[in-house]
């Protein structure tokens, strides 16, 4: 197996996985039943399915420039995903929004 096809190998592999990831995190934007909920969807596609496909791409870059501007923007969303989603999910818990704990019909007690 020659070099190139194990790099265009995982980078199809991080591709697709990340792709994967950005996938499920949009039907669990739509399904998930609050808000909390579903910003964890969209926090968890954010940071797993963005930094897949920027190491998909990095891997098809290699040691370049174009190589060293992913990586500058997988560190910018590794460290400013995480940040906002905790930042956005304490301002709505300060402002009285709460979370959905239980459906209806599992709360009633007989």
């Amino acid at each position: 197996m020659s070099l190139d096809l194990l790099r265009d190998l995982a980078s199809w592999t991080c591709l697709l996985a990340g792709g994967g990831f950005c996938l499920v995190g949009g039907i669990g934007l739509l399904r998930m039943p609050d808000f909390y909920t579903r910003m964890h969807a969209a926090s968890v596609t954010d940071t797993i399915g963005a930094g897949l496909v920027l190491l998909g791409l990095l891997f098809q870059a290699g040691f370049s420039l174009v190589g060293a501007k992913l990586l500058m923007v997988g560190l910018l969303i590794f460290f400013t995903s995480p940040t906002a989603s905790h930042a956005l999910a304490r301002s709505a818990l300060l402002h009285g929004l709460k979370p959905k704990l239980a459906p209806p019909e599992a709360s009633s007690k007989p």
